[in-house]
């Protein structure tokens, strides 16, 4: 299937699975506000779409390995309370990423590590690309990749832009092939921003293993499950319950999805905007506004917004509030 055709045809009516990239909040003292952190991955999870911890959003890039472990504890309990909704579809109660960036040692057996510390908690790992697999070859990237997850029931992957993180890497075409033969890799998640890249990734994913899951990373397309993406996106943890309600929507074909569809991505927009890694002081903000953590403070080493994020962000929080609720 070309990417024309792609274009030409939506998938009208699909059943979208949503993933939801938590942030982690923080109290006035700078430590990490947990029952904030639990009540909302609940939320997430009641509202019908799956949580990912320890990722982009999560800070990941800036947590060590204790904090990395707690934030996984603090997932499993939460998650573990609730009726595992997604335990018969999906086999794990999160997605967690799997980080070895800035660490020494073997590439497999560092990456290993964290994924069996991930499973072993009850999340499915998703592998954080690494710089030190820049300039390999495709068949060099797909045989490492290969060997890190032989042996887990599921493992997904990261292709990720260069503008969220340095270690971040679009793949050439070949090598998303490689990836997609091995069988324990069931899906990627896609951060290029860039819609034709995407449309290629799900073109080739169609004429080459149709059960492979393309995750849009989009947050400046969010449409792209039209055409045949799930999605892992950081802006749904900014409003999952607006989310679970477009993905239904759309799957029943109801119009009232575009109006929502809108309203959520003139978000996206605002909070997306350069520089793209303040998005997380963003969601902070927004997530503060709307009343589900402490306060709107981010990772201190992470990029800021202005003073003025909070209006403007109001003006997206009353656009949402104004499209009719589904229900």
């Amino acid at each position: 299937m070309t990417i024309e055709s792609m274009i030409e045809k939506r998938k009208l009516r699909r059943r979208v699975e949503g993933i939801a990239a938590a942030l982690l909040p923080f109290e006035s003292d700078g430590r990490v506000a947990v029952d904030a952190f639990q009540r909302h991955l609940v939320a997430t999870q009641r509202a019908g779409l799956m949580n990912a911890v320890n990722m982009d959003t999560g800070y990941v890039n800036y947590l060590n390995d204790a904090e990395k472990c707690d934030v996984l504890r603090w997932t499993r309990d939460a998650l573990a309370q609730e009726t595992p909704m997604w335990k018969l579809a999906f086999p794990g109660l999160f997605v967690a990423g799997a980080y070895i960036e800035g660490r020494a040692g073997d590439v497999v057996a560092l990456y290993r590590r964290e994924m069996e510390r991930i499973a072993e908690l009850g999340g499915v790992p998703i592998l954080f690309q690494t710089a030190r697999l820049h300039g390999k070859s495709a068949e060099e990237k797909a045989r490492v990749y290969r060997e890190i997850c032989r042996g887990f029931p599921r493992v997904l992957a990261f292709e990720l832009g260069s503008m969220f993180a340095p270690n971040g890497e679009i793949f050439d075409e070949e090598t998303v092939r490689r990836l997609m033969d091995i069988p324990e890799l069931a899906g990627m998640k896609h951060s290029s921003l860039d819609r034709m890249t995407e449309l290629g990734r799900l073109a080739l994913r169609d004429a080459h293993r149709p059960e492979f899951q393309i995750y849009t990373g989009n947050d400046l397309g969010i449409d792209m499950i039209e055409y045949g993406s799930d999605y892992l996106l950081g802006l749904a943890t900014f409003a999952p319950e607006k989310f679970a309600e477009r993905d239904r929507l759309w799957c029943a074909g109801d119009p009232r999805y575009y109006a929502l569809s809108d309203a959520l991505q003139y978000l996206g927009n605002v909070a997306f905007r350069e520089p793209v890694p303040a998005y997380k002081h963003s969601a902070a903000v927004f997530l503060h506004l709307t009343g589900r953590i402490p306060t709107d403070l981010p990772h201190p080493r992470s990029a800021k917004r202005p003073a003025w994020e909070r209006e403007i962000l109001q003006d997206c929080a009353r656009r949402l509030e104004r499209v009719a609720s589904r229900e």
